[in-house]
């Protein structure tokens, strides 16, 4: 048996905690042979909940669990974690607007960053995922100085697999013939869920689907607007489906990803695809296994694929602008 991975989860007793907790302890991440310790974290009016979370950990009796820790300080949650799921964030609520839900988190994000930056493992990973990830993840990231920026990361997993599934449909067959399909820019209504490179049985989509104005009409909206058709249907947001994302995210940190079907994941832009440098943007991304990613470089965009994803890093740099004070 190796030697135990800390674990830190954020807003552990929300939705997606809850989906994503038993994944965890169940080795999903780091596999098999791999014991975890669970550090949770959650705001003080959620700590009974959370109590009931640990209860329920408990009940499980998870062979791999070796331990499990409940704080409302980040301080302590974050003591010497090896991954951190930043998953707690406040929700957009209505008549909101995203600026002042950037506003919002932003301190939460800043706290954090700090609390990595002080008290995690010096071989950190920390995943975004509460919204809005990239603009969270760049303020986390610019609040630990001393972690290497790399090591922060933030989720359009999620968003890869819904267009795998819908492109899969329409072609009728199983997604796992959806290869090379990845997303650009934001994880938000902007994002360009990239069809242009996207490959089904290893032919092009345009080729397989023979249908352009579905994948530029149709398409494209489906995977953009996913998150809110779900809250229409289910009365609730995404939970299950953003708990195996963010899974998927992170195993794919410590499993390698190879070019041929590589991992959409947000990292900071260092201008590859004319992405403006300093933003947190979804690029095609291989991993070594160890924790380390690398853009993929032999993408593709066409004028159609270049205003696509300009559109969404425009989104991206208003966001910065808005919380540029949290990055000094």
């Amino acid at each position: 048996m190796k030697q135990p991975k800390r674990v830190a989860v954020t807003g552990a007793a929300g939705q997606i905690g809850y989906a994503i907790l038993p994944r965890i302890a169940s080795g999903a991440v780091f596999g098999p042979d791999t014991p975890v310790i669970l550090q949770l974290l959650e705001i003080p009016p959620a700590l009974g909940a959370l109590e009931g979370v640990r209860m329920e950990l408990d009940d499980c009796a998870f062979p791999l669990v070796q331990g499990v820790t409940l704080s409302t300080d980040p301080n302590v949650a974050f003591k010497d974690a090896d991954l951190v799921f930043l998953i707690g964030s406040k929700p957009r609520t209505k008549g909101m607007e995203r600026k002042d839900l950037i506003l919002e988190n932003g301190p939460i994000f800043t706290g954090q960053g700090r609390a990595i930056n002080d008290h995690a493992s010096s071989d950190v990973r920390a995943i975004v995922v509460g919204n809005p990830c990239n603009t969270n993840c760049l303020i986390a990231m610019h609040s630990a100085p001393d972690v290497p920026n790399d090591r922060f990361t933030a989720m359009t997993r999620l968003d890869q697999n819904r267009a795998k599934a819908q492109l899969a449909t329409k072609a009728g067959v199983h997604h796992t013939a959806v290869g090379r399909m990845t997303i650009w820019g934001n994880h938000s209504n902007t994002q360009f869920p990239d069809w242009t490179n996207a490959r089904i049985g290893g032919k092009p989509v345009r080729e397989v689907i023979g249908d352009e104005a579905w994948l530029k009409g149709d398409f494209v909206k489906v995977v953009q607007e996913r998150g809110k058709a779900i809250i229409e249907a289910r009365g609730l947001s995404s939970a299950m489906s953003a708990a195996n994302a963010a899974i998927e995210h992170a195993r794919a940190l410590y499993h390698p990803v190879h070019a041929n079907d590589p991992i959409a994941m947000c990292v900071l832009s260092d201008g590859s695809y004319d992405a403006p440098e300093g933003i947190v943007s979804s690029f095609p991304c291989t991993t070594d296994g160890r924790g380390n990613w690398q853009i993929v470089r032999d993408f593709v965009l066409d004028d159609y694929g270049h205003a696509q994803m300009k559109r969404s890093i425009d989104e991206l740099l208003e966001e910065r602008e808005t919380v540029k004070h949290l990055l000094l």
